[in-house]
């Protein structure tokens, strides 16, 4: 038994694909010596993270990290009359225990 314990795999995904499609990924998963299902688990993984990095990760050019750093540096505005009041009706109706 190796020294880590792969993750316990009880969730199944199924797909319905060409047999060109098939045949293609049996041929890599040869090529790379692992089963369809490790090869396939493997890529489409990578591919997941990939997708979710790209999209919690914001790039800015100099001139937007640079308006960035303004706007958070900069004295807050006050806040407009209607906030105002909301938060007086807020304060004024809720309670908190």
């Amino acid at each position: 038994m190796s020294a880590t314990k792969s993750p316990l795999r009880s969730n199944r995904l199924v797909a319905r694909i060409s047999r060109e499609d098939k045949a293609l990924l049996e041929q890599a998963a040869s090529l790379e010596g692992c089963t369809v299902t490790n090869f396939v688990l493997s890529r489409v993984r990578e591919a997941a993270a990939e997708v979710v990095s790209r999209h919690n990760v914001v790039r800015l050019n100099q001139a937007e990290s640079l308006r960035f750093v303004e706007a958070l540096l900069a004295k807050p505005k006050a806040p407009p009359e209607r906030m105002k009041r909301a938060l007086k009706l807020h304060r004024d109706t809720v309670k908190e225990r």
